[in-house]
């Protein structure tokens, strides 16, 4: 690739530069860096307070940093509300498949296109349903009523109705069987072949390095390796002695 073309993408990717992130008086996040260009899926492993969901929120704009960056082009997120970060293209699936449980399926997704016109919902809505069609039979089942797949499933749908630049899930495994897991996979990769760039936060290495492009790994706050994920595929090891940092080795 040529420094031109990769200056070209940069421009359009996510990038995170330097960035620390403070909670409860202490930095939960140090001098974080990584970059999500748009069409690829980009994953970031680590263990169990790693500072994995606090990345998370911060991308989406729920906690400030400390210091560093998280920009897109020109544009400072960090500068922006919620609100303004979901405007400019990044959606966020949070841990824990969030819906509106007391709502239907199809007021969960009328809710999530409340920025878009009629005929634009219409689309959207049609292009979740083929990306995801098992939800189109529950579209009048409350969502509270959804299994832990379909409920990850609906969650998906509300965060590309409306169709972002960049796409971050916080653990898409988390309570879902491993016959959920296979069928969400592949999901993501239709969702990045769109041209969207997915950033996928995981504890399984295995789920996280089958899609990825890019993997990252994140251990006490600070990145312990960031490689190709075919790298890291063909050298497990190396993943394995990065989560040993997290138990003081």
């Amino acid at each position: 690739m040529s420094s031109k073309t990769n200056d070209m993408s940069l421009a359009d990717a996510l990038v995170v530069e330097g960035l620390t992130v403070s909670r409860g008086g202490r930095d939960v996040l140090r001098e974080v860096s990584l970059t999500v260009p748009r069409g690829e899926i980009t994953t970031l492993l680590g263990p169990n307070g790693a500072g994995k969901s606090s990345l998370v929120l911060a991308l989406a704009g729920l906690i400030p940093a400390r210091a560093g960056t998280v920009r897109i082009g020109s544009t400072d997120l960090g500068r922006l509300d919620p609100e303004q970060v979901r405007a400019h293209g990044v959606a966020t699936v949070p841990e824990g498949h969030r819906v509106l449980r007391s709502l239907s399926v199809s007021d969960n997704l009328r809710a999530a296109a409340v920025r878009m016109t009629r005929e634009d919902e219409a689309a959207g809505r049609e292009r979740v349903l083929a990306l995801l069609p098992e939800l189109e039979p529950l579209l009048d089942r409350p969502a509270g009523k959804l299994s832990g797949g379909q409920q990850q499933m609906l969650a998906i749908a509300q965060a590309v109705i409306d169709p972002p630049d960049f796409l971050v899930i916080d653990e898409l495994s988390l309570g879902l069987a491993p016959v959920v897991v296979r069928r969400l996979v592949p999901t993501l990769s239709q969702v990045a072949a769109a041209g969207v760039g997915v950033l996928l936060i995981e504890q399984f290495t295995t789920v996280a390095l089958s899609v990825a492009t890019t993997a990252g790994v994140l251990v006490r706050g600070r990145m312990r390796l960031l490689e190709p994920a075919a790298v890291l595929r063909d050298d497990p090891d190396r993943v394995h002695n990065a989560y040993l940092a997290s138990h003081g080795a």
